[in-house]
Protein backbone atom coordinates (compact mmCIF):
# COMPACT_ATOMS: atom_id res chain seq x y z
CA UNK A 1 0.00 0.00 0.00
CA UNK A 2 1.48 3.31 -0.80
CA UNK A 3 0.32 6.96 0.46
CA UNK A 4 0.81 9.83 -1.10
CA UNK A 5 1.71 13.02 1.30
CA UNK A 6 2.41 16.59 0.12
CA UNK A 7 5.25 17.83 2.01
CA UNK A 8 5.63 21.67 1.01
CA UNK A 9 5.40 21.83 -3.05
CA UNK A 10 7.14 18.65 -3.50
CA UNK A 11 4.83 14.85 -3.89
CA UNK A 12 6.73 12.02 -1.38
CA UNK A 13 5.76 8.33 -1.83
CA UNK A 14 5.62 6.82 1.72
CA UNK A 15 5.51 2.96 1.66
CA UNK A 16 3.62 1.05 4.27
CA UNK A 17 3.74 -2.26 5.02
CA UNK A 18 0.65 -4.54 5.74
CA UNK A 19 1.82 -6.83 8.59
CA UNK A 20 -0.30 -10.40 8.19
CA UNK A 21 0.02 -12.88 10.33
CA UNK A 22 2.50 -15.47 9.39
CA UNK A 23 0.95 -18.23 7.25
CA UNK A 24 1.23 -22.10 8.81
CA UNK A 25 4.34 -24.37 7.31
CA UNK A 26 4.22 -27.05 4.59
CA UNK A 27 2.56 -30.07 5.79
CA UNK A 28 4.67 -33.02 5.58
CA UNK A 29 2.49 -36.60 6.39
CA UNK A 30 5.75 -39.05 7.18
CA UNK A 31 6.25 -39.86 10.88
CA UNK A 32 4.10 -40.96 13.29
CA UNK A 33 0.31 -40.54 14.24
CA UNK A 34 -2.46 -40.89 16.25
CA UNK A 35 -6.07 -40.70 16.55
CA UNK A 36 -8.36 -39.90 19.14
CA UNK A 37 -8.90 -43.67 19.95
CA UNK A 38 -5.42 -44.39 20.24
CA UNK A 39 -4.95 -45.98 17.20
CA UNK A 40 -1.14 -45.55 15.75
CA UNK A 41 -0.07 -45.07 12.37
CA UNK A 42 3.40 -45.03 10.73
CA UNK A 43 4.00 -43.07 7.23
CA UNK A 44 7.29 -43.23 5.19
CA UNK A 45 8.46 -40.45 3.40
CA UNK A 46 6.27 -39.65 -0.37
CA UNK A 47 8.14 -40.83 -3.37
CA UNK A 48 8.52 -38.75 -6.30
CA UNK A 49 4.97 -39.68 -7.90
CA UNK A 50 3.28 -38.39 -4.27
CA UNK A 51 3.11 -42.17 -3.01
CA UNK A 52 3.73 -43.47 0.45
CA UNK A 53 3.35 -47.00 2.65
CA UNK A 54 3.36 -47.60 6.00
CA UNK A 55 1.39 -49.32 8.57
CA UNK A 56 -1.72 -48.48 11.11
CA UNK A 57 -1.89 -50.72 14.33
CA UNK A 58 -5.85 -49.67 15.73
CA UNK A 59 -6.81 -49.30 18.89
CA UNK A 60 -10.62 -50.48 18.30
CA UNK A 61 -12.06 -53.63 16.17
CA UNK A 62 -15.11 -55.34 15.92
CA UNK A 63 -13.64 -58.74 15.92
CA UNK A 64 -12.41 -61.50 18.96
CA UNK A 65 -9.51 -61.96 16.92
CA UNK A 66 -5.66 -61.08 18.02
CA UNK A 67 -5.38 -57.18 16.56
CA UNK A 68 -2.09 -57.02 14.29
CA UNK A 69 -0.37 -54.06 12.55
CA UNK A 70 -1.34 -53.59 8.89
CA UNK A 71 0.00 -52.65 5.88
CA UNK A 72 -1.29 -49.28 3.93
CA UNK A 73 -0.88 -47.77 0.89
CA UNK A 74 -1.55 -44.06 -0.24
CA UNK A 75 -0.99 -40.99 -2.64
CA UNK A 76 -0.70 -37.19 -1.56
CA UNK A 77 -2.30 -34.80 -4.10
CA UNK A 78 0.74 -32.34 -5.14
CA UNK A 79 1.52 -30.07 -2.16
CA UNK A 80 -0.50 -26.18 -3.17
CA UNK A 81 1.25 -23.08 -2.14
CA UNK A 82 -0.89 -23.40 0.99
CA UNK A 83 0.97 -26.34 1.81
CA UNK A 84 -1.69 -28.50 3.31
CA UNK A 85 -2.63 -31.23 0.63
CA UNK A 86 -5.31 -34.07 0.50
CA UNK A 87 -4.55 -37.42 0.43
CA UNK A 88 -6.08 -40.61 0.40
CA UNK A 89 -4.51 -44.36 1.91
CA UNK A 90 -6.10 -48.28 2.13
CA UNK A 91 -5.33 -50.27 5.34
CA UNK A 92 -5.35 -54.30 4.44
CA UNK A 93 -6.36 -55.41 7.58
CA UNK A 94 -4.34 -58.16 8.93
CA UNK A 95 -6.55 -59.93 10.92
CA UNK A 96 -10.19 -59.38 9.23
CA UNK A 97 -11.51 -60.02 6.03
CA UNK A 98 -11.84 -55.89 5.20
CA UNK A 99 -10.15 -53.43 3.95
CA UNK A 100 -10.77 -49.37 4.81
CA UNK A 101 -9.79 -46.40 2.61
CA UNK A 102 -9.06 -43.07 4.06
CA UNK A 103 -9.20 -39.57 2.51
CA UNK A 104 -8.31 -36.26 3.99
CA UNK A 105 -6.04 -33.46 4.12
CA UNK A 106 -3.36 -32.43 6.33
CA UNK A 107 -3.52 -28.88 8.56
CA UNK A 108 -1.15 -26.73 9.94
CA UNK A 109 -2.12 -24.59 12.50
CA UNK A 110 -0.62 -21.15 13.27
CA UNK A 111 1.66 -22.48 15.84
CA UNK A 112 2.86 -25.17 13.34
CA UNK A 113 0.87 -28.28 15.26
CA UNK A 114 0.04 -30.76 12.51
CA UNK A 115 -3.46 -32.52 12.15
CA UNK A 116 -5.00 -34.85 9.58
CA UNK A 117 -8.54 -34.89 9.26
CA UNK A 118 -9.97 -37.88 7.80
CA UNK A 119 -13.14 -39.73 6.68
CA UNK A 120 -12.72 -43.14 6.23
CA UNK A 121 -15.15 -46.35 4.82
CA UNK A 122 -14.78 -50.04 6.02
CA UNK A 123 -15.95 -52.91 3.83
CA UNK A 124 -16.28 -56.03 5.79
CA UNK A 125 -16.84 -59.26 3.41
CA UNK A 126 -20.26 -60.76 3.61
CA UNK A 127 -21.16 -64.25 2.43
CA UNK A 128 -23.27 -62.74 -0.64
CA UNK A 129 -24.62 -59.99 -2.22
CA UNK A 130 -27.71 -59.72 -0.68
CA UNK A 131 -25.82 -59.06 2.59
CA UNK A 132 -23.73 -56.05 1.29
CA UNK A 133 -26.07 -53.59 3.15
CA UNK A 134 -24.53 -54.64 6.00
CA UNK A 135 -21.01 -54.76 4.74
CA UNK A 136 -20.12 -51.00 5.43
CA UNK A 137 -18.67 -48.79 7.89
CA UNK A 138 -18.65 -44.93 7.75
CA UNK A 139 -16.61 -42.45 10.02
CA UNK A 140 -14.14 -39.77 10.75
CA UNK A 141 -11.08 -39.86 12.56
CA UNK A 142 -8.74 -37.22 13.44
CA UNK A 143 -4.46 -37.71 14.20
CA UNK A 144 -2.26 -35.50 15.74
CA UNK A 145 1.79 -36.05 14.80
CA UNK A 146 3.54 -37.68 17.89
CA UNK A 147 6.77 -37.24 15.94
Amino acid sequence: MAAVLPCHSTLHVLSLRVSTPSSPGICNLQGLWRNELGSNMTLSALDAAGTFSGSYHTAVAATNKQILVSPLQGAQQHPSAKGQPTFGFTVQWQFADSTTAFVGQCFVDRRGKETLETTWLLWEEVPSRRDTWKATRVGTSIFNRIK
